[in-house]
């Protein structure tokens, strides 16, 4: 990477699945020696949360791993999230559609899933809400390794 690379991840509500991206991503980023050269954010199409921290169980199993979601507060995309970062990177196909609507067509370049960079062939990060807490432990094992892949896909820029 020769500049700093602006990365957003985004869900719907900003509490459970983009949050545990960002601090998955920041977390393997500065293992990798790279933190420095990355901006890393999240956020979500909704702001039925703006302003709190992740969801207790995403922060749970997050820490378990050894990884903090601390410092994360939930906040709605903007019209300048679009023009500021490099990758804005949805969770799902509904939150792809919803940023594709959203997005000035000359930015739709910068949108992608998430799970395009994973090898699980999978291409959605399940919305763990209403589960319990096996479904954020799976968000967790899709993150880090899609995580990986952007890391990898990052460092050959």
């Amino acid at each position: 990477m020769s500049r700093e690379t602006r990365v957003l991840f985004v869900c719907m509500g900003n509490i459970c699945r983009s949050p545990t991206a960002e601090g998955v991503f920041r977390h393997l980023a500065e293992q990798a020696g790279l933190s420095g050269q990355l901006h890393i954010d999240s956020a979500g199409t909704h702001a039925y949360h703006s302003g709190e921290p992740p969801d207790h169980r995403a922060r749970v199993a997050a820490e378990r791993r050894g990884m903090s979601l601390e410092g994360i507060f939930a906040r709605r995309v903007t019209a300048d999230d679009f023009e500021r970062f490099d990758y804005v990177i949805a969770m799902d196909e509904d939150n792809l559609e919803r940023l594709r609507a959203e997005a000035p067509a000359h930015h739709h370049d910068k949108l992608r899933l998430f799970l395009e960079f994973g090898a699980s062939g999978e291409r959605e990060v399940p919305d763990p809400y209403y589960g319990g807490a096996a479904g954020f432990e799976r968000v967790l094992d899709l993150v880090e390794e899609a995580s990986r892949g952007l890391l990898e896909t990052l460092s050959q820029k």
